[in-house]
């Protein structure tokens, strides 16, 4: 008996629509959507107020500090799984005929949800320790951040995809 498709995924074969890994990760994107990136990272650090945003700035400052370039290369490095991760927002948006941007908005607690579960893997198996701990530190309220963070991010999409 065939294993039935939902119809999204079929909508997705039928086409042969680009995933985002395909379309924002090859070598012609790549730095751009990285440096990009780096700018919503800083703009969504800078719109913090209060102690907590006062925590997240002094960690981001921590984090910068690691070596010249490595936030750039934690990016780089990330970029792939987190567009393999966002991809299936990106599909739904793509099928329903709406702009990226919106379907993330509309979808906050998914797009936080499928990003940190990349975060998380990757900070417990991160060998540095003054990155881990400062990580643990954050994480109770990371959901929070990177939901706020959603709409930045889906205009970077927005630019990128057309």
């Amino acid at each position: 008996m065939p294993v039935p498709v939902p119809v999204p995924a079929l909508l997705w074969y039928q086409r042969g629509m680009a995933t985002l890994k395909e379309l924002l990760g090859g070598a012609d994107k790549r730095g751009a959507i990285i440096d990009d990136s780096l700018r919503v990272l800083d703009a969504e650090v800078d719109s913090k107020g209060g102690l907590g945003g006062m925590a997240i700035k002094t960690a981001f400052k921590v984090v910068k500090g690691v070596s010249p370039g490595f936030l750039r290369q934690v990016v780089d490095h990330l970029l792939d799984d987190f567009l393999d991760a966002l991809d299936p927002l990106y599909q739904e948006a793509t099928v329903k005929s709406i702009p990226p941007r919106t379907h993330l908005q509309a979808n906050p607690g998914k797009v936080a949800d499928a990003l940190l579960a990349i975060t998380d893997r990757r900070a417990n198996n991160a060998k540095n320790p003054t990155i881990k701990k400062t990580y643990e530190a954050l994480r109770g309220q990371a959901k929070k951040h990177v939901e706020a963070a959603v709409p930045r991010l889906g205009d970077m999409f927005d630019r990128h995809v057309r």
